[in-house]
């Protein structure tokens, strides 16, 4: 199987960059360390906007002209599904909690959101309040998703404390995964910009631009 192919590695805004979404012409990111959101300016490297989460934002996703935030909250670190309008901030009042309290990142194909449940192995499909619509199973725990097309494609892996990460895609109409890739490191979170991959090299401070 062939390997990524990076096309650039940088510095993270924060510390442990987990979150990814691209949206506007600009790449955000979410940090555990600092419970922020980041609108990052690819070709300068820069931050144009930054809003505190309401809790750890594991996932994030462009949904129209919005973000949607998976955050842990609470002591409990109970999973919720938050509202982020650019140049605004969070929307307080709304609030979707995951099924079974569980999932880190999210996907959306233009209608529906998906949540992926790591250790569940699992993307699902959901309803605007939340419901489960479709169930789509991975061979491996997701720890990134991005749909393109008729595709979610994932970062996965069997062991999370090895580099042994892939890149794999599952194909909605027939449910059957595929995989596409290696991914060298610990990857967290996936983007897409139309022509190029991102995710995040946690543990390194890093994001990753790729392609296959």
């Amino acid at each position: 199987m062939n390997t990524i192919t990076e096309i650039s590695r940088l510095k993270a805004p924060a510390d442990l960059p987990q979150s990814l979404a691209w949206h506007a012409d600009a790449l955000w990111m979410g940090s555990l360390a600092t419970k922020r959101i980041y609108q990052i300016d690819v070709e300068t490297w820069t931050v144009k906007s930054e809003f505190p989460a309401p809790g750890n934002p594991f996932g994030m996703v462009s949904s129209g002209e919005e973000l949607r935030v998976l955050c842990g909250e609470t002591e409990e670190d109970n999973r919720f599904i938050r509202r982020l309008i650019p140049a605004h901030g969070f929307d307080t009042a709304f609030k979707i909690q995951c099924p079974d309290d569980t999932g880190s990142q999210l996907g959306f194909d233009g209608s529906s959101l998906h949540v992926s449940q790591w250790y569940n192995q699992v993307v699902l499909s959901l309803s605007p309040n939340g419901d489960v619509l479709e169930t789509y199973r991975s061979p491996r725990g997701i720890c990134g998703q991005v749909i393109i097309g008729d595709y979610i494609y994932i970062a996965n892996t069997a062991d999370e404390e090895t580099n042994d990460y892939y890149l794999g895609r599952i194909d909605t109409k027939s449910g059957e995964y595929e995989d596409l890739a290696n991914i060298p490191f610990q990857a967290r979170a996936l983007a897409h910009d139309g022509e190029s991959f991102w995710t995040n090299h946690r543990a390194a401070g890093e994001t990753v631009k790729f392609s296959l």
